[in-house]
């Protein structure tokens, strides 16, 4: 359902104050008005990918979507910590249809392989989520000569959604971004982050806002095939990457911060909700927010031209 005019209001302002739409605070609020849930059982018979799926974010979601009774494929970098989640998931769900497969989505061999084998065990795909996330301390490339926030949150994404667009026809492709893109512009003369000194938190951000672009651009692109396209965030969650990357703002911030399940709402309502959403659009507690503030950071359209000439020509998708 539409929110009323006062809630709609109310919405307006928690997003603006960041604090209160970005905490906690804002789904207590918010799911009030927000659309029903997805009904027990959705997507029995229907088979869904989420990477980084081993902890955080990735687990929440994969665990919620299991719960609505999908087939979930639990991707990560190691085998042993997929092990665990898939545990903890049967732990609340018993009879969960949890298939864990290594992949490091940074890695284009890895990213490639992976998808050789989905499409060799399964005939179709509703739901793709991309979750997977670093924040390096120092720049880091990969064996391809990417910097690794770029391979991991825009190159490797790129790569796997074109790789599986026959079988999400019809589907859907989640992408997991930050409030952080907001601070950032698309950096269109240095996206492997080459120039000027390095910062891990800011190469996050960068690509974070280069992913909300790129959803927006895969829209465009997969229309034809019936696969819709959405970004989101998750809020202030948190996560052990948080917790890792700024504890200064963990120790501040700890009593309103999100829990995992709660970032993770919008992710499994996104993938579950029988209900049709508009394409390429950004989301926050299940409903769509602007992509800027005002005119800052705003890209043209020179700089999304160009931005996905780039992305096309690394990862070799989609051809001409």
């Amino acid at each position: 359902m539409s929110p009323s005019r006062p809630a709609a209001a109310l919405d307006w302002f928690l997003d603006k104050s960041l604090v209160l739409g970005w905490s906690k605070i804002g789904p207590s609020l918010r799911r009030h008005w927000w659309p029903a849930d997805p009904p027990s059982g959705v997507l029995d018979g229907k088979h869904v990918v989420v990477t980084g799926a081993s902890s955080g974010l990735g687990l929440a979601a994969a665990a919620a979507l299991a719960g609505l009774g999908a087939d979930v494929h639990l991707l990560g970098r190691n085998a042993e910590r997929l092990e665990d989640a898939e545990g903890r998931i049967r732990r609340v769900h018993p009879d969960a249809r949890l298939h864990s497969a290594v992949c490091d989505v940074s890695d284009v061999g890895s990213v490639e392989d992976f998808c050789s084998s989905l499409k060799a065990g399964i005939a179709s795909l509703h739901a793709l989520v991309h979750n997977a996330g670093v924040l390096p301390p120092k720049r880091t490339t990969t064996e391809q000569g990417h910097e690794l926030t770029l391979a991991t949150h825009v190159l490797g994404p790129h790569l796997m959604t074109f790789r599986l667009a026959e079988l999400l026809r019809g589907g859907r492709v989640v992408i997991v971004s930050s409030g952080g893109m907001y601070g950032q512009a698309l950096p269109v003369e240095d996206y492997e982050f080459a120039q000027g000194e390095y910062s891990g938190v800011r190469a996050y951000a960068r690509t974070k806002r280069m992913q909300v672009v790129l959803a927006e651009q895969w829209a465009t692109e997969l229309s034809p095939h019936g696969i819709a396209v959405a970004s989101m965030h998750p809020g202030w969650s948190g996560t052990p990457g948080l917790n890792e990357a700024l504890p200064g703002f963990v120790t501040v911030m700890g009593p309103i911060l999100r829990t995992t399940e709660s970032s993770a709402d919008t992710i499994v309502w996104l993938g579950a909700t029988p209900q049709e959403w508009p394409s390429g659009l950004f989301w926050q507690d299940r409903r769509p927010r602007p992509t800027h503030y005002g005119p800052l950071n705003k890209e043209s359209e020179d700089d999304r031209r160009r931005f996905w000439e780039f992305v096309r020509s690394a990862t070799g998708v989609p051809e001409r």
